[in-house]
């Protein structure tokens, strides 16, 4: 299993291996191990739509469920997922060029369309059909170490409930 693979499958089902949206915060930390709750969470246990990270993996919780599930990644870099999502890895390169992705999502047959939202300047963004996972490019930033710095690079795959 590779990250990519974890990427193109979770923009065609809209799920990250057992991980979906609407599955409670319970059930996913049972998966997972305890995640770390953003600050906010921390001060007022009961605030909704705040993230709890497993590296590079978060999931938005909304009244104890998983509202959203987020990969981010930083090109030039390298990611940490959990053992669920990424089995036998403690890292990996981070870096995903736009057309990589939509190479391997036209390799399994998944539609999109471009995210007219997300799309604007020097930034990229595509909606898969029919799981509705948004993935955005990027150029690199100043301190982003990648080979090309004219093109564009995954910096976010994500799914949310309406």
């Amino acid at each position: 299993m590779t990250l990519m693979n974890v990427l193109v499958d979770f923009a065609r089902t809209g799920r990250i291996g057992p991980l979906h949206c609407g599955m409670s915060l319970t059930e996913a930390e049972d998966l997972l191990g305890p995640g770390r709750p953003h600050p906010a969470i921390r001060m007022r246990p009961d605030i909704d739509g705040y993230p709890h990270a497993w590296n590079g993996l978060e999931l938005v919780i909304t009244q104890r469920l998983v509202s959203g599930i987020w990969i981010r990644l930083r090109p030039g870099s390298t990611t940490k997922l959990p053992a669920l999502v990424l089995p036998e890895s403690e890292s990996y390169p981070s870096t995903v060029l736009r057309e990589d992705l939509v190479a391997g999502l036209d390799g399994v047959d998944c539609r999109r369309d471009v995210n007219d939202r997300l799309t604007f300047g020097e930034q990229s963004s595509i909606l898969t059909q029919p799981a509705n996972v948004c993935a955005v490019f990027f150029t690199p930033g100043r301190d982003d170490h990648v080979p090309h710095r004219e093109r564009l690079y995954l910096g976010v795959i994500h799914k949310h409930t309406a």
